[in-house]
C-alpha cells in the first residue's frame, strides 16, 4: 500500500513536470533571453552589476570543473578492465553494505500521545490500582510537553484484559508547535516518565508504548510475541516458560520494557454447587446462577418508558452486602414449592488458582508477550534477537508466533527487495526496446548500484534503519540514476551514429551533459533536504526517505 500511493504521487509529478517543460519553461527561457533596449538595457547593466560577479564565477568554475572530468574520464576510457575491476569491488561493497545495515519496518512515529499500561499484583483491589493511577496521573500530568492525561481502572487497554489489578491510562501530548526542543519529544517524555514510575510507584508494572506506527495494527507500539503451548504441557509450564522468555529479553540491553499478563495461578473463588442437593430441596440450576448473578454481579430485569426515553432495570446487591465470600452462602433462592433456600446449603465456595486471561492462537493456548526495542536498534533487529533467545529457551514442545505489525512486517520483509529488483528489470527492458539493443540499456542500468552504494551509506551515518521509507527512496533513485545515465547515453549515440569513434563520442556527450545533469540533480538534493531535517507530524517517515 505504501508504494503504491508513492507511485501514485509520482506519477502525478511527472505529469506537472512534463506540462511544465513543454509549456512554462520554453516561455520562460525566451522571455529571459529575448534582446533588451532602452530603460530594460539599464536593468541588465544594474543585475549584470550586481550579480554578474557571481555568475561569472559560476560559470569559470563550471568550465573547469568540466575539463577536469573530462580529463578523467578520458584517462579512464585508456583502462577500462582496471574501470571495471573497481567497479565490480564497489558492487561487493554495496552488497556488503546491505547486508549489515540492521532492517526495520515503519518507523515509530510521535502522534502526539501515549499508552500507558499499569499492572499490580494479582488480585489487587480495585482500590489500590485507582491510588496508582492517580500516583501516575500526577506524574505524567507535570511532566513537561504533556498536555493532559485519561485513565481507568479494571481495563487493560493493551492487553484488552479485566481485571481489578489493571489499568490504563492515555497521556496526551503537548501540540507539535510546543514540542520543538529535543527535550520534548516523544522517547525523552516517556523516558522521564518511567524513569519517575520506578522510583515512585515500586508496587505496581507499568509500561508506557508510543501508539502503533499504523492505526489498527496493534494497541501500542512495540512488538507482540505470543507462546504457544502446542505439545499440551500445561497451563503452569507455559507461565514459567513465559515467565522465563521474558526475564531473559530484558536482561538483553537491546531489549527494553518485556512484560506479560499471562498468570497461570491468579487467586479465584471457585463456587462447586451440589447438583444432587438442588434436585433434593427442588432449586433448578437457572434460578441458583441467575440469583448468583444478580447480587453478586448485575443481571438485566426489564425496560421501562419514562420522560420520552426507554430505561433498563439492571439490578445488583449493595457493595457492603457482596464483600465477603460468606455473603454468597447468606442468599437465599426460591424453589418450585414457593420456600427461600439458603445458597451456603447448596454449594461450596473455596479458593482455585486460575488463569485470569487465556489466549488462545492458532488453536493454541497461548501467553503475549508485550516489548520494544532499546533506542537505537531497529526492529528487524529486535525481531531476529528475540527469535534467537525464543529457539534457545523454550522446549520442543512450545513454539513462538509474531502478531500484528509485526508478523506484517516478517510477511513483507522481501517486498521492498522485490519491488527495487523488478523496477531495474523494467527500466531495462523499456530501455532496450527504445534503443533496440542490450548493450546500451545496460550501460545505463550499471549505474544504479553506485547510486544506492551512497545512499546506503548516508542510512549508515545517521544510523537509520532500510524501511519502507528507505526502500521507497532507491526505487526513486533508480529513476534519478537512470534519467542522469540517458542523457549522456543518448547524445553518445548520436554522436556514434554521425561517424564519431567511440572515445569522441564519449567524451562530447560528457562535455555536453555534464551541467543539465548536475542541474538535476542539484534540483533533486535541495527538494528532498527539507525531508530530511523534517520536524513535526510524520518527521520520521519524512527523514527517512529523504535520507
Amino acid at each position: 500500500q505504501f508504494f503504491r500511493q508513492f507511485a501514485l504521487t509520482i506519477s502525478v509529478s511527472t505529469v506537472i513536470s512534463t506540462v511544465n517543460s513543454l509549456t512554462l519553461s520554453p516561455a520562460l527561457a525566451a522571455l529571459l533571453l529575448r534582446p533588451r533596449h532602452g530603460h530594460r538595457d539599464l536593468l541588465t547593466r544594474l543585475f549584470d552589476l550586481l550579480l554578474g560577479w557571481l555568475f561569472r564565477s559560476f560559470d569559470f568554475g563550471m568550465r573547469l570543473s568540466t575539463r577536469g572530468y573530462l580529463f578523467g574520464v578520458g584517462k579512464l576510457l585508456r583502462v577500462p578492465a582496471l574501470v571495471l575491476l573497481v567497479y565490480a569491488g564497489l558492487l561487493l561493497l554495496t552488497y556488503w553494505g546491505f547486508i549489515r545495515l540492521p532492517t526495520g519496518f515503519i518507523p515509530t512515529q510521535d502522534k502526539g500521545y501515549l499508552v500507558a499500561s499499569v499492572q499490580l499484583p494479582d488480585s489487587s483491589s480495585a482500590e489500590r490500582t485507582r491510588s496508582v493511577i492517580t500516583k501516575l496521573e500526577e506524574i505524567a500530568r507535570y511532566t513537561p510537553g504533556v498536555k493532559n492525561v485519561n485513565s481507568v481502572a479494571g481495563n487493560s487497554f493493551l492487553l484488552s484484559a479485566y481485571g481489578s489489578n489493571f489499568g490504563s491510562m492515555f497521556i496526551i501530548l503537548d501540540g507539535f508547535d510546543k514540542r520543538r526542543e529535543p527535550s520534548l519529544g516523544v522517547d525523552a517524555i516517556m523516558k522521564r516518565i518511567k524513569d519517575r514510575c520506578a522510583a515512585e510507584i515500586p508496587e505496581a508494572t507499568i509500561n508506557i508504548f508510543p501508539p502503533p506506527a499504523v492505526s489498527g495494527l496493534g494497541r501500542a507500539g512495540g512488538f507482540k510475541i505470543m507462546v504457544e503451548d502446542r505439545g499440551d504441557v500445561g497451563l503452569s509450564t507455559l507461565q514459567s516458560q513465559t515467565d522465563n522468555l521474558v526475564s531473559k529479553g530484558n536482561a538483553n540491553s537491546e531489549l527494553s520494557g518485556l512484560f506479560t499478563v499471562y498468570k497461570a495461578n491468579s487467586p479465584q473463588f471457585f463456587v462447586d454447587v451440589d447438583r444432587d442437593a438442588c434436585l433434593q430441596q427442588g432449586v433448578s440450576l437457572g434460578e441458583l446462577f441467575g440469583t448468583m448473578q444478580a447480587y453478586m454481579g448485575s443481571r438485566y430485569v426489564n425496560d421501562f418508558n419514562r420522560f420520552g426515553r426507554t430505561w433498563q432495570v439492571i439490578v445488583q446487591a449493595e457493595g457492603q452486602f457482596r464483600n465477603e465470600v460468606d455473603d454468597v452462602k447468606r442468599l437465599m433462592v426460591r424453589n418450585r414449592h414457593g420456600g427461600m433456600v439458603p445458597l451456603g446449603s447448596l454449594c461450596d465456595v473455596r479458593l482455585v488458582t486460575s488463569p485470569l486471561v487465556l489466549t488462545r492462537y492458532n488453536m493454541y493456548p497461548a501467553a503475549a508477550i508485550n516489548g520494544n526495542v532499546a533506542a537505537g536498534i531497529s526492529t528487524g533487529q529486535g525481531i531476529d534477537l528475540m527469535e534467537s533467545i525464543a529457539r534457545k529457551e523454550l522446549p520442543d514442545s512450545m513454539a513462538t508466533e509474531w502478531t500484528e505489525i509485526t508478523f506484517l512486517e516478517r510477511l513483507s520483509s522481501q517486498t521492498g527487495l522485490l519491488v527495487f529488483w523488478l523496477s531495474v528489470v523494467f527500466v531495462f527492458l523499456v530501455l532496450a526496446a527504445l534503443y533496440e539493443s542490450w548493450a546500451l540499456p545496460l550501460a545505463v542500468i550499471l549505474v544504479v548500484p553506485l547510486c544506492i552504494l551512497c545512499s546506503i551509506a548516508g542510512v549508515s551515518y545517521t544510523k537509520s534503519d532500510i524501511n519502507i521509507f528507505t526502500q521507497i527512496g532507491f526505487v526513486v533513485l533508480i529513476g534519478l540514476a537512470c534519467k542522469n545515465a540517458i542523457l549522456i547515453v543518448e547524445f553518445a549515440k548520436l554522436r556514434r551514429e554521425s561517424g564519431d569513434d567511440a572515445r569522441e563520442a564519449t567524451l562530447a556527450a560528457c562535455k555536453l551533459r555534464l551541467r543539465p545533469i548536475l542541474m538535476t540533480s542539484s534540483a533533486f538534493i535541495l527538494g528532498v533536504v527539507p525531508h530530511a531535517m523534517a520536524q513535526g507530524a510524520g518527521a520520521e517517515m519524512r527523514r527517512a526517505l529523504g535520507t
